[in-house]
């Protein structure tokens, strides 16, 4: 008579401890990895820092356009980087193990989204404090306004990178999403011109699209001194997002790339 071990299907109801033990996993494992933090961490404040000195002369360039960027800049990066380090613990095998145990797939990315959103802590700190106390960046709203919408920001770009991860076999096919995921958003978002002036069908697209709120956001606070409608509307639907990509990476998540 044989006996098998019995495995998980990713249906367990989500446990916080199971939650926070993915975490403090992940995070030791990105203490051991030194370019990973040094890309979380300092790339966003070394593009900021360039886009200053880029606008040196002229200031207010940098307030119309730092401002939006200090959302960017943490999206994209923790987009790259949770993509390619969830694939890498697919392709590894450490997946298939880890969801052998009592493990659900809700825990495991409840906690990725949970360590990666301690590293978006310290990016979004580090970059809104050296943007607004460093580099000058004149905003009217509250400081700490920007700080929520970056590190909202940095959640949807962790949130997208774990979704999309399910689709690629590789590393290289994971960075290769980046164009069709990151770049239309990023030419839509009203960076480049205000959305309203683009062509009628672009700017419903844009209307859509997350990271169109994530600009908007920044800009709300660029302007006005006190929490408007829209800025409250702005994070909502960003936050909104994220919480959907994550039960869609959670819904998505395979143990092993095909």
């Amino acid at each position: 008579m044989s006996t098998t071990a019995p495995t998980t299907t990713g249906t367990a109801p989500l446990s916080p401890a199971r939650t926070l033990a993915t975490a403090a996993r992940v995070l030791r494992q990105l203490a051991h990895d030194p370019r990973t933090v040094a890309l979380l961490l300092l790339i966003p404040v070394l593009l900021i820092t360039l886009l200053r000195y880029v606008f040196d002369g002229s200031p207010q360039t940098f307030d119309s356009t730092g401002a939006s960027l200090l959302g960017i800049f943490p999206l994209i990066t923790m987009f790259l980087v949770t993509s390619i380090a969830t694939l890498r613990e697919r392709t590894s095998g450490t997946l298939e193990r880890l969801l052998s145990m009592p493990l659900g797939k809700g825990d495991l990315i409840a906690g990725y989204a949970l360590a990666f959103g301690a590293v978006a802590v310290l990016q979004s700190l580090l970059a809104t404090g050296l943007s607004v106390w460093a580099l000058g960046l004149d905003v009217m709203g509250s400081p700490w306004l920007l700080l929520l919408v970056a590190l909202l920001d940095a959640l949807l770009g962790t949130a997208l990178g774990l979704f999309v991860s399910a689709f690629a076999a590789s590393e290289f096919q994971a960075v290769q999403f980046m164009p069709a995921v990151i770049f239309p958003q990023l030419l839509l978002c009203g960076l480049f011109i205000p959305r309203d002036q683009m062509a009628p069908f672009l700017e419903a697209l844009s209307n859509v699209l997350p990271m169109s709120y994530a600009v908007d956001g920044m800009n709300q606070v660029l302007h006005h001194t006190d929490v408007t409608g829209d800025f409250v509307r702005d994070i909502l639907i960003v936050a909104g997002c994220a919480l959907l990509v994550l039960a869609l990476g959670a819904a998505t998540l395979r143990r092993r790339t095909a």
